[in-house]
């Protein structure tokens, strides 16, 4: 395992190819335990299409509980012209008005999906998350490929057509743009993606393995991992491909950097202390810092939450299997917040720094989960009909 472990590191790929996927069943929802701070709610709309897509949303919300009577707010929904949906919002069924707003979106779906978020604020104070959208691997074609959608899966689009391996899509912050890394060439080089013009450019293809990039938050840079000096190594360049700067030398293998919320830290993984870890060191270079997170001698995937600067999710070693953990560098303690019966692995963040999107791994199949790190409760997102689906990005709206 430690043997393997170096090599897939080494190319920073994601973790459905880190270990032996365990034996697992397709499944909707799980719940870890059960919380008794959720809202309860009732949601009602004219439209069937904005009532089904509004209940949708909300059941997937770890916050909110869906009731049919003594609901602590009533949430109506009313289509307002082709692309906005009016929220209106009382205490209680049927008591005083609280708030009314019109919102506007690219069609009426996704005009619901932001007036819903509207409704997450104003009922519980978290900001809403479903009106973002989705970078991921799917393989409708048999061949993985870089798709978009919503959060609920509708507007699937797909953007390639490599016929190669294509791993870890991730947006830039403005949407316009999404690096990746592509075997288009047989070995792993870094891609980017124009979405304006569907234009794909080479960012690295330098000797040796070319992966794991990701925007910086103002969107002016890409840190990388690169192993053409040797090991591979955590760089950084500017959003061209250029100006590439070494920012680790050691003889450890680093994968899957990550950026701090406000840009000025760079966390990624290192087996420096024997087996993959977290750390973090300054993103102009500088010593890096072993994360204590005391939850598993596998941390690997991490993502950094600019919902809340304080939470970092990643993907720890439990048992034989995987599943996703949080570190709170406020309390410096860890917890594993899934209880999927498979592997559960690549999370990201969404807007609240509550939810996050992962990877649920069965034997044959990879499905996309919406899951709540404080219940443990986790909804599927992508459909079986779409085929798998794995290694989601997620782009606040």
């Amino acid at each position: 395992m430690q043997n393997a472990f170096r090599f897939l590191l080494g190319l920073a790929l994601a973790a459905p190819f880190f270990a032996q996927a365990q034996t697992g069943r397709d499944i909707g929802v799980v719940t870890k335990e059960v919380d008794n701070t959720t809202i309860p709610i009732t949601i009602s709309s004219a439209s069937p299409e904005l009532q089904n897509l509004a209940l949708t949303a909300f059941n997937s919300h770890g916050r909110f509980r869906l009731v049919a009577s003594h609901a602590a707010f009533a949430i109506t929904f009313t289509s307002a012209g082709a692309n906005q949906v009016t929220v209106a919002i009382s205490k209680g069924s049927g008591g005083a008005p609280m708030a009314s707003e019109t919102v506007t979106g690219t069609d009426t779906r996704n005009a619901l999906l932001r007036a819903a978020d509207v409704a997450v604020l104003k009922t519980s104070g978290l900001r809403g998350f479903f009106g973002g959208k989705l970078a991921f691997v799917g393989e409708m074609t048999g061949k993985t490929e870089i798709y978009t959608s919503d959060l609920f899966f509708g507007d699937v689009k797909r953007w390639t057509n490599e016929g190669k391996q294509i791993i870890g899509p991730r947006w830039a912050p403005d949407g316009t743009r999404i690096v990746f890394t592509s075997y288009r060439t047989s070995f792993p080089d870094i891609y980017v993606l124009e979405m304006g013009s569907r234009r794909i450019s080479l960012l690295a293809s330098f000797k040796g393995t070319n992966s794991g990039g990701r925007f910086s938050p103002n969107g002016a840079q890409i840190a990388m991992v690169l192993s053409g000096e040797g090991n591979p190594e955590i760089y950084v360049g500017n959003a061209q491909g250029r100006q590439i700067k070494r920012l680790t030398n050691s003889p450890s293998i680093e994968a899957s950097p990550v950026w701090s919320p406000d840009g000025s830290r760079l966390l990624f993984v290192s087996d420096a202390a024997g087996g993959p870890q977290l750390y973090l060191m300054p993103a102009t270079g500088g010593s890096m810092t072993r994360l204590s997170t005391n939850i598993s001698k596998y941390c690997a995937e991490p993502d950094w939450s600019a919902g809340d600067p304080k939470k970092i999710v990643f993907t720890a070693g439990v048992g034989k299997g995987y599943q996703v953990a949080v570190f709170d560098m406020g309390t410096n303690a860890s917890k594993i917040v899934s209880n999927a019966p498979t592997d559960a692995i690549e999370p990201v963040w969404m807007a609240d720094g509550r939810h996050v999107i992962c990877t649920f791994r069965a034997a044959n199949t990879r499905s996309l989960y919406l899951l709540d790190t404080e219940t443990g409760k986790a909804t599927r997102l992508s459909p079986s009909s779409l085929g798998n689906a794995s290694g989601a990005s997620y782009l606040a709206k």
